[in-house]
């Protein structure tokens, strides 16, 4: 994690960017409709108005040219598209913290209407969002969340505690119910990687896993080569290690890329989440027997309805409203502005040529 005194320096640096921004002029849009934050006091929403066309929806995910990532924004194209609006992307080619922060300001002053982010880190990215919606930018997180304060609305892949309970589920099926077990997971301030984690380890606590240790937990930084050596050093360090478990598909796929062509084969599991396409021949030649993930294109598609229902007032981000989301058809919006996608699926040999993502 970070220190606190560098997301101190990344907040600060972001308000000098837009200060300077603004200092140029002509870069807000009407600023008075954006007067109440969404979800709050002050807004409200006409479930009756039509969704606007022409929109400005641009995404900017963790970094470009991540399989996973690929595949959400693709998504996000397919329904801006649907939308009749105009698709951008773009977006840091690393995952650091605050390498999403020039992006955003640049957004700002191009005069979005939608900025749709999984985020580096929670709270880097919040002083340039909170800008962008006090310019009347709708933003919506997706993926890995921005803090509530500074989102309009998040897309949710699945309940974080059923992703927790289906990654500790999975990895006691393959050690037998005991033994070591270790994560893989992206960068230790991936909001969404934190949060499984937790509730994994919360789960590990229960009696039924008492057999289970998870002995550590590794970064790769959803770096491939990175993710390929903590594969490698895990394997060293815990010579009893029986599963590692990568919530990420960047790292799933660099350990299992290792142990396919290692001694480890056949005795080390491999497990987590990830991309059918990049996992199939992991499957196929035996190393990994289960992961599980739901449609990443999906999540793209949704956020991009969400961004347009709010930019055209449709909803606000409150609990309890609903919006229709093309072809994935109504949903409500829960707690904090939460939007759940669905839940995932866990892939197998029996089934894994089904799907083609």
């Amino acid at each position: 994690m970070l220190r606190t005194h560098h997301r101190l320096l990344a907040a600060a640096s972001a308000s000098l960017l837009v200060v300077g921004l603004a200092a140029c002029g002509g870069t807000t849009k009407d600023s008075a409709s954006n007067s109440g934050a969404a979800g709050q006091p002050g807004a409200s929403a006409d479930p009756n108005a039509a969704i606007k066309t022409g929109l400005k929806i641009a995404y900017l995910p963790k970094q470009l040219n991540n399989p996973y990532s690929d595949v959400e924004t693709g998504g996000g194209k397919v329904a801006v598209g649907e939308l009749k609006g105009e698709y951008k992307l773009v977006g840091p080619n690393d995952a650091s913290a605050s390498s999403q922060v020039s992006y955003i300001n640049t957004l700002i002053q191009q005069q979005q209407d939608v900025i749709v982010v999984a985020a580096n880190d929670p709270n880097a990215v919040c002083p340039s969002l909170n800008q962008a919606r006090q310019a009347g930018i709708k933003v919506v997180s997706f993926d890995s969340d921005a803090s509530k304060d500074c989102r309009d609305a998040f897309i949710n892949q699945a309940t974080t505690q059923g992703i927790g309970e289906s990654l500790v589920k999975m990895a006691s099926e393959l050690a037998g119910g005991e033994g070591e077990i270790a994560v893989l997971s992206a960068t230790p301030n991936a909001t969404n990687q934190n949060a499984w984690i937790e509730v994994m380890k919360k789960e590990l606590a229960k009696p039924e896993y008492a057999k289970l240790k998870l002995v550590k937990t590794a970064y790769g930084n959803d770096d491939d080569q990175k993710s390929f050596q903590e594969a490698q050093g895990l394997l060293q360090s815990y010579p009893n290690l029986k599963v590692i478990v990568s919530p990420t598909t960047v790292g799933i796929a660099a350990a299992s890329r290792y142990v396919s062509s290692s001694n480890y084969k056949g005795k080390v599991a491999i497990t987590g989440l990830g991309l059918p396409n990049q996992m199939r021949e992991y499957v196929k030649d035996g190393t990994v027997k289960k992961f599980a993930l739901w449609n990443p294109a999906d999540i793209g598609y949704l956020a991009a309805f969400a961004g347009a229902s709010l930019a055209s007032g449709k909803i606000t981000g409150k609990e309890g409203e609903k919006f229709t989301a093309g072809k994935l058809g109504e949903y409500t919006i829960g707690k904090d502005g939460e939007i759940v996608l669905g839940p995932p699926t866990e892939f197998t040999a029996e089934n894994i040529d089904k799907f083609n993502f």
